[in-house]
């Protein structure tokens, strides 16, 4: 409104389809301290504004939709952050007392967020009858409600049958009987903030000054796989993606193993 005010514009009628793109571009210049919006949030800014008068639009408060053409500027791919393997083991001895309940459970939701490349909903959304263990397989459901069935390593398996052996009964009497596999202290569902807790406790113990997060653990199952040979559909079927081309993203951060191989592989490459 502000904007507007600035140009003249004292009616959302009044408008024009120039407004809205030198708005777009103000958005991303510093202000007199030097500071911007980052691009996307300036990108989320844009969004709300064509919300808004193709709303209005469709109301009948204005004529037209001057924000119909107006796009938000792209916003730069980011490479996922991935883990190396020393720190994710360093990770995951520094999670959970294997004496106490919540130990247990947090020892077996980090092991099983890095063995299985869940999101982090799909993890705590589980419920016990969702995992096999003698199987070493678990059913998730992901986006859209599409289930899937991932394979189950030996090291979650072991950290899941201590917890749902020594940790879960413990916790679960002082809840109300709900299903889900993980459970806080009080016997109720563990939900994401709380799972998010426990990896930024474990990183701190552990020492680690990257940003750890739950898709910290799924970006770092997905590099290591593809690290060591996995065939991009392969963990395209694991990640849950719709589309391949989600997946290899991934394939961008193993730059440096390729290099590695071709100049250890192509008679040329020296």
């Amino acid at each position: 409104m502000s904007w507007c005010d600035a140009r003249g514009r004292s009616d959302i009628g009044e408008i024009t389809e120039n407004d809205i793109a030198d708005f777009a571009v103000s958005l991303r210049v510093p202000d007199a301290d030097g500071r911007v919006l980052g691009a996307a949030s300036a990108a989320r800014v844009i969004v709300a504004v064509r919300t808004f008068h193709r709303f209005a639009a469709r109301e009948g408060q204005t004529t037209i939709d001057p924000a119909r053409h107006v796009r938000p500027s792209a916003i730069p791919r980011r490479l996922p952050k991935a883990l190396p393997y020393e720190q994710i083991q360093l990770l995951i001895e520094s999670t959970g007392d294997g004496e106490t309940p919540e130990g247990l459970r947090d020892r077996a939701l980090v092991e099983f967020l890095y063995g299985t490349g869940t999101r982090i909903s799909e993890a705590v959304g589980l419920d016990v009858d969702d995992v096999d263990l003698d199987e070493y397989t678990v059913i998730v459901t992901g986006k859209g409600d599409k289930q899937r069935i991932l394979p189950v390593g030996e090291c979650a398996a072991e950290a899941l049958s201590a917890y749902l052996v020594r940790g879960r009964p413990t916790l679960a009497p002082k809840g109300r009987g709900t299903a889900r596999l993980f459970l806080n202290s009080r016997g109720g569902p563990l939900s994401r903030q709380s799972a998010y807790g426990v990896l930024q406790q474990s990183a701190a113990r552990a020492g680690l000054t990257s940003h750890v997060s739950p898709h910290t653990l799924r970006h770092s199952f997905a590099t290591h796989l593809l690290e060591r040979g996995a065939d991009v559909r392969v963990v395209q079927e694991l990640l849950g993606h719709a589309s391949v081309t989600t997946t290899q993203i991934y394939t961008m951060v193993t730059v440096d193993t390729l290099r590695e191989v071709y100049a250890t592989s192509h008679p040329r490459a020296r």
